[in-house]
């Protein structure tokens, strides 16, 4: 009977050793419930820990006209998370011995500036200085028309070099659109064959695959910006490999388990996708988490935005799609990566303070300071008040307390101090003080 009372209690100890390993998901709950309750977020986010998915949430809609809810099988565009699946992709090929790394493009993409010099690898984590092409004001205007890959050279070699190859690291689509004609050239197939073939056949991603025109009635959102207004669709000719790619974030995390456990590529290939220049590596970007570190990328096309991060020591990872969101998503994810690590986090409160416009004066002007690198303009609209920093777009202001106002989807929080002339701008972990000029 002793022995027999000894391993129940063992086992007792077990299960409770188990369970205080568990997240905390209906504080989790709480967290997405109160964005959706404001309108903060819609979308879907996954987290999987030891090689096991153990949340999933989805909150707003993923049609709003229809009403249509979300569900673990809603896709989303995930953007640029596309190009690390299209960096896997080039050093599948690598490993078939079909290119190489150092090979330069100039026999592919003569017309480009700089093509002799410019290698696969330059392309892979942004060194080529080929002008991105959606920084151009032009893109907007042709963004939703389809694009040949003869009309999307074109396009690409009409800029000048941003600058010379491999002499610094700089963010381009431009890069993996290019490489993503070179495996369609590579294996005589189309990107999307490719993809499924070498990636999403092989692992079992049941909800993954090259996009197109959104269609509801095969569970994929459209996305939505503001005050949920729907966005036009960007046509997938024109991002290809860097940011085409459709998916849902349980999927992401199977890719990204299987990346890292070398179900694609080899060690040799990954731990080249992890290498950092300038912080940049091939596909993936390295993001801290405390002492922690994760690899992977973000994502925005249209109203969609998504992120995901595979913590390999720890084999846990994260992952969210959106297709509206009026908050920081890199808050979303620190949320999400709290509950997986067992550190605190706040349910966030949407609790407004009333203002008038007459009590809004005392903030109008421009605010500046030596140590910060723009000039924030302060003006209003009727009872709302608005920010704007230089050559960036204004934004509005919720007022939160006397003196206090934010901008949740940028994490920016601002104190006035008007008998100084001051104001204390706050965003991921700065502070900075700007005087009225």
């Amino acid at each position: 009977m002793k022995k027999k009372f000894i391993l129940l209690f063992l086992a007792a100890l077990s299960l409770q050793v188990s369970i205080s390993q568990t997240i905390d998901s209906v504080k989790l709950d709480d967290y997405f419930n109160a964005l959706e309750e404001n309108n903060k977020f819609m979308g879907s986010v996954s987290l999987k820990k030891d090689g096991e998915i153990i949340y999933t949430k989805q909150i707003g809609f993923s049609d709003i006209e229809t009403k249509k809810k979300p569900d673990d099988n809603t896709k989303y565009r995930i953007g640029s998370i596309s190009k690390t699946f299209t960096a896997a992709l080039v050093f599948r090929a690598i490993e078939e011995g079909k290119i190489k790394l150092e090979q330069t493009i100039e026999g592919y993409f003569p017309t480009v500036k700089n093509s002799n010099l410019i290698t696969i690898a330059n392309l892979l984590n942004h060194r080529s200085g080929i002008y991105n092409f959606t920084n151009d004001e032009a893109y907007l205007e042709y963004n939703t028309e389809p694009k040949s890959e003869e009309e999307m050279l074109s396009i690409i070699s009409k800029y000048d070099s941003a600058f010379e190859p491999n002499s610094k690291s700089e963010y381009s689509n431009s890069n993996y659109v290019l490489l993503s004609f070179i495996l369609e050239k590579l294996y005589k197939k189309s990107f999307a064959e490719i993809l499924s073939e070498k990636i999403v056949d092989p692992i079992g991603l049941k909800n993954t695959y090259f996009g197109g025109k959104i269609d509801i009635e095969k569970n994929e959102a459209n996305s939505y910006k503001g005050d949920w207004e729907k966005q036009s669709e960007t046509d997938m000719s024109i991002p290809l490999g860097a940011g085409g790619i459709v998916s849902t974030p349980t999927d992401i995390l199977l890719f990204a388990e299987a990346l890292f456990n070398y179900k694609i590529i080899s060690e040799e290939s990954v731990t080249q996708m992890q290498t950092l220049k300038d912080n940049y590596g091939m596909g993936l970007f390295k993001m801290p988490f405390y002492e922690k570190y994760s690899f992977g990328h973000t994502g925005g096309i249209d109203g969609f935005s998504s992120m995901f991060g595979y913590f390999p020591e720890e084999k846990s990872a994260f992952a969210l799609t959106s297709n509206g969101s009026n908050f920081n998503n890199n808050d979303i994810a620190i949320a999400l990566l709290s509950a997986l690590f067992n550190r605190d986090f706040t349910v966030p409160s949407f609790e407004t303070y009333e203002v008038s416009s007459d009590d809004l004066e005392m903030y109008l002007g421009v605010y500046s300071s030596p140590s910060f690198p723009l000039k924030i303009s302060i003006t209003k609209s009727g009872a709302i008040l608005m920010a704007q920093a230089t050559g960036q777009p204004s934004f509005n202001l919720d007022a939160t307390e006397k003196d206090k106002f934010k901008f949740d989807q940028a994490g920016i929080v601002m104190e006035f101090d008007p008998a100084n002339n001051q104001m204390t701008l706050k965003q991921g972990g700065g502070v900075f003080v700007l005087t009225k000029e």
